[in-house]
């Protein structure tokens, strides 16, 4: 089964990014593409979403599979294909956009040097490319700024998940990564109890110090700047919800004893007490 839709090439675009074409391959093991150095001049983006297939990248058949996915730049040359005996689901998406912009700002977050990958939450990304499919194919040219906005998602969930193919197949630090990654909104559920890194390294199987070690490779922040960012998050939205709460019992909920440790905190990330902030955004 081939979903898919192809929209027009817009010359000299001011969108950030934008389209070419965006699809869904299921069952389809004759699906093949070979693409000569230059043939193509887009980024693109492949994930697979089950099964299997393949990917020749500097001389090598790599295998991928669910979570498995690669990014090409423009000009590059392209070779990968389903497995015949287990047909790949594969999710794909061709986009380019104005000038260089788009090219340094992968190129800065250090996506031009692989082209396989790995996505710690591959259905974060299956859903941002799913609403940009179904937005095309509604739309088609009419919302381009639609269209434009859909693909920044979809290009930025990859960007925010992506782990190079080689340390994702190196074993436990994948595996592990992986069990951190489905921590995740766990953590969040609970990030205004106590936080206890020996608990958590536990339910990742990991020891404590390993346990910090893969979260910043993940989330490139430790686990407690991880948490303070869920707390007060918790608590800018009970600023609001609760409008004759005092700070200090705003602070208790959101996981801090301590009214002036929450302040310091609330000011350092927001640029402002709680206290400005439920005045500003208070309606």
């Amino acid at each position: 089964m081939k979903r898919q839709t192809h929209l027009l090439t817009i010359p000299d675009t001011p969108l950030f990014c934008f389209p070419e074409s965006v699809g869904v391959y299921t069952d389809s093991p004759e699906h093949t593409v070979s693409r000569e150095p230059g043939a193509m001049n887009n980024f693109n983006i492949h994930c697979v979403a089950s099964g299997k297939g393949y990917v020749e990248a500097d001389g090598q058949v790599h295998e991928l599979r669910r979570g498995d996915a690669v990014l090409y730049f423009p000009m590059q040359r392209q070779h990968y294909y389903s497995s015949k005996d287990e047909p790949w689901d594969i999710r794909w998406v061709h986009f380019y956009g104005s000038g260089t912009s788009l090219q340094d700002y992968l190129q800065a977050r250090g996506m031009h040097k692989s082209r396989l990958w790995r996505l710690r939450q591959p259905e974060a990304w299956a859903a941002a490319h799913l609403e940009l499919l179904s937005a095309a194919e509604k739309h088609r040219m009419n919302d381009p700024t639609l269209l434009s906005a859909l693909t920044y998602a979809v290009i930025v969930e990859f960007v925010q998940q992506a782990v190079p193919y080689s340390s994702a197949k190196s074993g436990k630090s994948g595996r592990s990564a992986g069990r951190i990654a489905e921590l995740l909104p766990l953590m969040q559920e609970e990030a205004c109890k106590p936080f206890l890194l020996e608990e958590w390294a536990e339910r990742a199987g990991v020891s404590p110090f390993y346990f910090c070690k893969l979260f910043r490779g993940a989330m490139e922040m430790t686990p407690m700047d991880f948490v303070t960012r869920c707390r007060l998050q918790a608590a800018k939205q009970l600023l609001l919800e609760r409008p004759d709460d005092t700070v200090a019992a705003i602070a208790m909920s959101a996981g801090y004893t301590n009214a002036s440790y929450f302040n310091k905190r609330f000011m350092a990330y927001e640029g402002m007490t709680p206290s400005e902030y439920r005045r500003l955004f208070g309606g």
